[in-house]
């Protein structure tokens, strides 16, 4: 397990290095969740999470100076842990893919505020590089760019690494203790999250009667689910 937790933390790192460098979209949950679950050997609970996660954040984008929430670093995080905890605990669940995602979200709003003071940081580089540029020292201009790019996946790296050392071996040992209740709640969760972020979605799509129509979807559903005793 060590050693995927390794390959998983350098690819991951790499991904999210399209938050900033070329950005060929290869850094959104829809890609990065799938890309970690098919070299765990699971690639349709990283589509799973992929997809919930990206529609979790859809709205958040960065424009100007803003800094959305690292949803690539919750993307990468949720597949590894719903994959390699599963892997041990013997079956990925839709339970466990829910908890999972709840453990991840977090860490990317904590990596949203290192990723500003990296930027700020990087700012520093680019007036260096503004000098060096007057005095036409092209390899320092390339050093100082290589710098920043390096600070920025080194996080990444670090931060996943640290992430799945530590959370992964609490949720083999603390997951089958958990309550019936507690799992019941879980799978509700794991169909919940879905409905938010279409609701997420569908808020950055300014049609009117769409909010109606989607309200009355959800009731039909959830009265099918009652009637049909899913739960």
């Amino acid at each position: 397990m060590f050693i995927k937790i390794m390959i998983i933390s350098f690819v991951g790192g790499l991904l999210c290095l399209d938050r900033v460098f070329i950005q060929t979209m290869i850094s959104r949950p829809i890609i990065i969740a799938p890309v970690v679950g098919l070299i765990l050997g699971n690639s349709y609970a990283g589509l799973i999470i992929g997809a919930m996660l990206e529609l979790f954040w859809i709205d958040r984008i960065p424009i100007g100076i803003y800094i959305p929430p690292n949803d690539s670093i919750a993307a990468a995080f949720a597949a590894s842990l719903a994959i390699l905890a599963g892997l041990s605990l013997g079956k990925v669940t839709g339970e466990l893919m829910a908890l999972s995602i709840l453990i991840a979200v977090p860490f990317g709003i904590v990596a949203q505020k290192m990723d500003i003071k990296i930027v700020a940081s990087n700012n520093l580089l680019s007036d260096q590089a503004l000098v060096d540029a007057k005095d036409l020292n092209i390899r320092a201009i390339e050093r100082k760019t290589y710098l920043g790019l390096a600070k920025v996946f080194l996080f990444y790296v670090v931060l996943l690494f640290v992430l799945q050392i530590i959370f992964i071996p609490a949720l083999i040992w603390i997951y089958p203790q958990l309550p019936a209740p507690t799992h019941t709640m879980l799978s509700l969760t794991y169909y919940f999250l879905p409905l938010l972020g279409i609701a997420v979605a569908m808020n950055t799509i300014k049609l009117r009667g769409v909010i109606p129509i989607f309200c009355a979807i959800f009731l039909a559903v959830a009265a099918a689910m009652e009637f049909f005793h899913v739960f």
